[in-house]
């Protein structure tokens, strides 16, 4: 009979060679989910902060400006019942009630993707229409002067500017939605949380597979908060760029130096 590991750290490598597998694949499971998760309620977010801002102009007509209240009265209960209930309930209302209510036999993973996309949309949703109203009106009032309605005036003036500001909320939301999958579990979504559990029950060690699982979930979110860094340094372009074609003949000072904030 073998012998079993009698400390910590034995356990702790006993439990890697023995589950290492599943709980890799637990935590692609958690990071598909996220990911795409976060991708989709991004454009959900996009969608309802664009349609949130649409401006009443008495010039339309009342029908017109009577459609634009209820869409935004619509629009803002989606955002509050969704930020204002937890995901762990939200699964259980969407896996078992679209069976319940509409004879919908979606799997697991479907309802996770659609739980996580939904829910992130309705964050993403505040944020970008922050994002928007923190861009200088008289940008917005430019373009509406030279004719752009208000989905073009978002589209080639406004978003622009905004989603660089909105950018670390949205890294945010990414690292929140990889640590929050694991509510998940309730419904049987085989994450990371979901194989520990399953892993740590076989031999009742529970500190020894959930500090693997801890620091599983810690290497994912730091990768990813480096990664998003990276990309928002990358929009905000290089730090030395030309004004005009440079003429070292003409002009021997060179490059413009932009000093950031920190003054480097």
């Amino acid at each position: 009979m073998a012998t079993m590991p009698d400390s910590f750290y034995s356990w702790v490598v006993f439990l890697l060679h023995e589950y290492s597998g599943m709980l890799l694949q637990g935590a692609a499971v958690t990071l598909l989910l996220a990911l795409v998760g976060t991708f989709i309620g991004c454009v959900i977010g996009l969608a309802v902060g664009i349609c949130q801002t649409i401006p009443e102009d008495p010039n339309d007509g009342a029908l017109k400006n009577m459609l634009v209240r209820g869409l935004k009265a619509v629009l803002s209960s989606y955002v509050e019942i969704f930020r204002g209930t937890p995901m762990i309930v939200q699964a259980m209302v969407v896996y078992y009630g679209a069976m319940s209510l509409f004879d919908i036999d979606m799997s697991a993973m479907f309802a996770g993707f659609l739980v996580v996309s939904i829910n992130t949309g309705a964050y993403m949703a505040e944020t970008v229409r922050g994002g928007i109203e923190s861009i200088d009106a008289g940008q917005r009032e430019a373009a509406v002067a030279i004719g752009m309605d208000h989905f073009q005036t978002m589209r080639y003036v406004v978003l622009p500017q905004a989603l660089r500001n909105i950018m670390p909320q949205i890294g945010n939301n990414l690292i929140i939605n990889i640590k929050d999958t694991s509510v998940l579990n309730v419904i049987s979504v085989t994450e990371l949380y979901f194989v520990s559990k399953s892993a740590a029950g076989v031999y009742y060690r529970y500190f020894e597979i959930f500090f693997i699982t801890c620091v599983i979930y810690f290497v994912m979110t730091f990768t990813a908060s480096r990664i998003l860094r990276w990309l928002e340094s990358k929009m905000d372009g290089p730090k030395d760029y030309q004004l005009v074609e440079y003429d070292p003949m003409a002009d021997p000072c060179g490059h413009f130096q932009v000093t950031n904030k920190k003054g480097r």
